[in-house]
């Protein structure tokens, strides 16, 4: 039996799919499900002097991984040291001034201000104000919900 070029091509995805254990059809049952979040029922996590509230985490519809949160910093903390990873991430400044560090580079950011560090590049955080500086973070690609 021979295949032409077209049939060959479209037998890749199935084999892929054979290959790493996934189903050949994309399955959205796994994906994150349209939802609401109200922001007094988010609960709060303590870690030393860094509060979080997590809100979203799991894959979306289209494959990436996606996860959400909000930080709450002291005047000087930070949550680690500059670090990277795989996955892009987003901050978005609600209360407070913070500096957001990016290969390096400083950046003063203050209510409304939006900061995004894309794949693999340093990036770090701190609160450089004199109150509680609190933001929103959205991280998206592999290892975002890990």
């Amino acid at each position: 039996m021979f295949f032409t070029r077209r049939e060959m091509c479209s037998l890749i995805p199935a084999l892929i799919a054979v290959g790493t254990g996934l189903p050949a059809s994309a399955d959205q049952n796994d994906s994150l499900q349209s939802a609401v979040f109200a922001f007094d029922e988010l609960r709060i996590q303590n870690s030393g002097l860094v509060q979080t509230r997590p809100i979203l985490k799991g894959k979306l519809a289209t494959g990436e991984h996606i996860e959400a949160h909000e930080t709450t910093l002291p005047p000087n903390g930070y949550p680690h040291p500059p670090h990277h990873h795989a996955h892009s991430e987003m901050w978005l400044i609600r209360e407070g001034t913070v500096e957001l560090t990016i290969n390096g580079a400083n950046h003063r950011l203050g209510p409304g201000g939006l900061g995004f560090v894309r794949s693999n590049e340093e990036h770090g955080i701190k609160n450089v104000g004199t109150v509680p500086a609190t933001y929103f973070v959205v991280a998206v690609g592999p290892g975002a919900d890990s």
